[in-house]
């Protein structure tokens, strides 16, 4: 993988260019597809936990997740695929694996690297892209894992206009 080099690429790890939490998501999802989120959190030796409300609880099936009542509090599953780095991966709905990462925690090569690698270990076990775009512009990713590509690609130019 020849990898994403931080100098092209910083504009995008911009919190004030950006947001703070851009939008990441895995589109043509499906409970299965949240199931094996959930395991590969649980087989990869990152640190996580899964929160209703104030509540660290143990992490129930997907489906059961996936099956709460409209009005029920949204869970949370929290992970920590290196120290200082936090994923928030929010269960709204099966079709669409959502999460958030903060930029802020994600400067310099060495995070730019982690993050690839986080995005290919997601996207290689579902079989699917793993996008990402600037907060509250969803509809734009910036950069994302291709599958066929098998590697994180630049999907936008991350040179600030003139």
């Amino acid at each position: 993988m020849r990898g994403l080099v931080w100098d092209d690429v910083k504009n995008f790890f911009d919190p004030n260019l950006m947001g703070a939490l851009p939008d990441v998501r895995v589109e043509d999802a499906s409970v299965e597809d949240w199931q094996a989120v959930f395991e590969l959190v649980q087989t990869q030796g990152w640190r996580w936990e899964y929160c209703v409300g104030d509540a660290v609880v143990p992490l129930p099936p997907a489906a059961d997740v996936l099956a709460r009542a409209a009005d029920d509090e949204l869970p949370i599953l929290r992970v920590w695929p290196v120290p200082d780095v936090l994923v928030n991966f929010w269960p709204y709905c099966a079709v669409e694996i959502d999460f958030d990462i903060d930029l802020r925690e994600l400067q310099g090569q060495e995070r730019l690297d982690m993050l690839c690698g986080f995005f290919a270990v997601i996207g290689r076990r579902l079989g699917k892209p793993v996008l990402m775009a600037p907060e509250g512009d969803y509809h734009h990713p910036v950069l994302g894992f291709d599958v066929e590509a098998d590697e994180v690609v630049l999907l936008a130019n991350p040179s600030l206009p003139e």
